[in-house]
């Protein structure tokens, strides 16, 4: 996890730095419906690398978003569920959406 001295002064550029990506982003809205294999997340984001996609699990694991559910078994079984911490960002994803939908209208 990054060290609170570390974060920036704004709150809004705390959330930014730390869901701020694309993908990050993508990824809390996938695993919000609970745990997913990576072929699956792969498979929903059009357009990731496998690259992108390691790294942006990787830090959202290091941030305490996310965590890794190894299964131990032959062949190797993984899963990525939102940690208590990652669930917090629920309404955060959920007023997104709905500024999106907002958005979209006003298009019309």
């Amino acid at each position: 996890m990054i060290k609170k001295e570390d974060m920036p002064l704004c709150d809004v550029a705390t959330t930014v730095q730390l869901i701020g990506s694309k993908w990050k982003t993508l990824i809390i809205r996938d695993l919000i419906t609970g745990p997913k294999r990576n072929s699956e997340l792969k498979r929903s984001l059009t357009g990731v690398s496998q690259k992108v996609l390691t790294e942006s699990l990787n830090s959202m694991m290091l941030d305490g978003i996310v965590e890794r559910i190894d299964f131990q078994k032959v062949p190797p079984h993984v899963e990525y569920q939102l940690t208590p911490l990652g669930e917090s960002l629920l309404p955060v994803i959920e007023s997104m959406r709905q500024w999106g939908q907002f958005y979209k209208q006003q298009l019309s």
